[in-house]
Order: C-alpha cells, then structure tokens, then sequence
C-alpha cells in the first residue's frame, strides 16, 4: 500500500527547506518514496513544478504524472488541455482510482496562489518520526493511503512511464 500525501508551506522557501529535510529522511530510511514533486503556485495560481531530482531514486513516474496531477487538482488547462471536455474526462478516469473526491480537493486547497508545496508518493513510512519532521515545517498536511489497485489506476489514469506490476 502506497501513501499521496500533499504538504502544503507559505511560500517557496520554507517548501525548499522541507526538501533539504525530505531528502535527509529518506537516506535515513524514516521515507521511502517512489516519487515527489515540488510545486511552486503564482500570485496568479499557475502551479510551477520543480520536480524533486536531488532525492534519490525518486522520478520513476515522470513530469507527465505530475503535470496532469496538478493539472487537475487546480483546475489550470495543462499540457494542451482544454478545461471542458478535457478535465470532464480527466475527472472521469480519477473517480475510477476510488480516491475520494473531497481529499483531492483538500489536496488541491492545501497550495493557495502565492504558496508552494510538496506532493509525495510514499511506499513506506516512520510515521511517528516523519510527522514530528512535518509538525516542525510549518505545513499542511493531506494525505490519502492508496491500495495497490488505486495506485495502478492513478499512475495508469495520469499516464505514467512506470506502472506497478499486473
């Protein structure tokens, strides 16, 4: 079972010093993530990805996953999308994932225009200690634990390069 968690900062800064801390607790084994991004929202709302390259072996899913991801959750036409027809049928394949619809939105809400955040793909978790590293970030924190077909259906629904075995 994998774990999409959003952590949600004030600005761009306080998000970057989260991933100093993030890429410590993972060569520390209290993360392992399958994959992370970092987004960075304008005054405007427009989401900026800095993908997380520096966290080892992280990247598996590629800036597409991400992309329509983000895409989605604020509502920005992405990657030649048109909001219409485009997003209704990206809605249709994120309802097939059974992630619940308000926790997306939750995740969406969590990264305000102006504010930055990191979204995390997490195979496994010291939950104790990664949570006392959140609580000191001065974060927002949604998350939503996947099953292994929820997961498969996300990373198929996102068109990700690297699917979880069949």
């Amino acid at each position: 079972m994998s774990e999409l968690m959003v952590l949600g900062f004030p600005n761009e800064v306080e998000a970057d010093r989260f991933g100093v801390k993030l890429a410590e607790m993972q060569k520390d084994m209290i993360v392992q993530l399958q994959d992370a991004a970092e987004v960075v929202r304008d005054a405007d709302g427009k989401p900026h990805v800095k993908h997380g390259h520096s966290l080892v072996g992280v990247g598996a899913l590629g800036g597409a996953f991400w992309g329509m991801l983000f895409g989605l959750l604020f509502f920005v036409p992405f990657l030649g999308l048109a909001i219409g027809a485009g997003m209704g049928a990206l809605f249709g394949k994120l309802g097939k994932t059974g992630i619940d619809k308000q926790v997306l939105e939750q995740m969406g809400d969590s990264i305000k225009p102006g504010q930055a955040g990191w979204f995390l793909l997490i195979s496994q978790l010291t939950e104790d200690k990664f949570l006392a590293a959140v609580t000191g970030a001065n974060a927002t924190l949604v998350r939503s634990n996947l099953t292994e077909e929820q997961e498969k259906e996300l990373k198929h629904a996102f068109g990700a390069k690297n699917h979880t075995k069949d």
